[in-house]
């Protein structure tokens, strides 16, 4: 990547929450059986690409002025288990949440967007006290979920910290079991039925779950932004290299300040009665919860090398 730093950052960092980080050297050694790969005459005509993007190339929001009624607020896992004294991870994040104050800038900001006339996205992630839901128990910062027992549901420690409980007209995102906010979630169907083209994302970690949902968020074609003083990760160098770095690749990143201006109009928000029962889930997920491959052993066979992008 561009600097030291943020290799550094992501390969000691980020590349552990989501896989095995190896060398290339230890990689060829899990490679056990090789296989004589036959030359093939010619490829295959290309599987059918079903698009998922929101927004199509020629309708992407991205760098679109903010309309404050078309805008979410996506708070990820303002849970106890993070943001409260006695949350089993509380005492990783503490340093960052106070270094920037982040759980009352996103209270704020909250109020802020409720005010405009946005919407108000709570995303927590839950597992049941067996983690039998857990979707990739072996793998990374979920395999620490499962063993630890983190955000248990029906628990304290998986319920809302205090200041961001939903409040009257917030959307309460359900099934968050991984790490992006999108997958097998009502999230993308709820963004859909209230129009929703700008997403300001906050929360916990900042270069885990919040950088996951917002590469998704960028790759369906929504206007992102990211909320540097919003969120919070277990050091300020993972902070800073997300915040500065990762966030300007994929997102407008703004103070929260920055982005409260930014809503210019303001709408008074009608209580809603009652909330339409979810939309149907579908699964975007290649394996199960209860078929992930995280963790197995390597089979050369099934095994595929993605190279990314070593164009001239």
């Amino acid at each position: 990547t561009t600097s030291e730093e943020g290799q550094k950052a992501a390969t000691t960092g980020t590349f552990t929450f989501f896989s095995t980080p190896m060398t290339a050297a230890d990689f060829q050694a899990e490679l056990l059986v090789v296989h004589e790969v036959a030359a093939e005459g010619s490829e295959s005509s290309s599987p059918l690409i079903e698009s998922s993007r929101v927004f199509a190339s020629t309708d992407a929001k991205g760098g679109a002025d903010i309309d404050p009624s078309k805008t979410a607020l996506i708070c990820i896992e303002y849970q106890n288990e993070f943001a409260t004294e006695g949350g089993k991870l509380h005492e990783g994040v503490k340093g960052v949440m106070e270094s920037t104050n982040m759980l009352e800038k996103s209270i704020n900001t909250a109020g802020a967007v409720r005010a405009a006339g946005g919407k108000v996205f709570m995303t927590p992630i839950l597992f049941k006290a067996d983690a039998s839901d857990n979707p990739n128990k072996d793998l990374g910062i979920l395999a620490g979920c499962a063993k630890d027992s983190l955000f248990t549901e029906n628990t304290w420690n998986g319920d809302f910290c205090d200041g961001m409980k939903p409040q009257t007209g917030d959307v309460v995102v359900k099934n968050k079991k991984g790490l992006d906010a999108f997958p097998d979630t009502t999230l993308e169907a709820e963004l859909k039925r209230y129009g929703i083209e700008t997403v300001a994302i906050c929360g916990f970690l900042t270069n885990c779950c919040v950088e996951s949902t917002m590469r998704t968020a960028f790759e369906k074609g929504f206007n992102v932004v990211t909320l540097t003083d919003c969120c919070a990760t277990t050091s300020e160098e993972g902070q800073k290299a997300a915040t500065t770095g990762t966030f300007t690749f994929f997102s407008t990143p703004m103070t929260a300040a920055d982005f409260q201006a930014e809503l210019l109009v303001v709408h008074e928000v009608a209580a809603e009665g009652s909330e339409s029962s979810s939309p149907l889930i579908e699964s975007s997920r290649v394996f199960a919860s209860t078929d992930a491959k995280g963790g197995a052993d390597i089979d050369p066979s099934k095994t595929a090398l993605i190279c990314i992008e070593y164009q001239n």
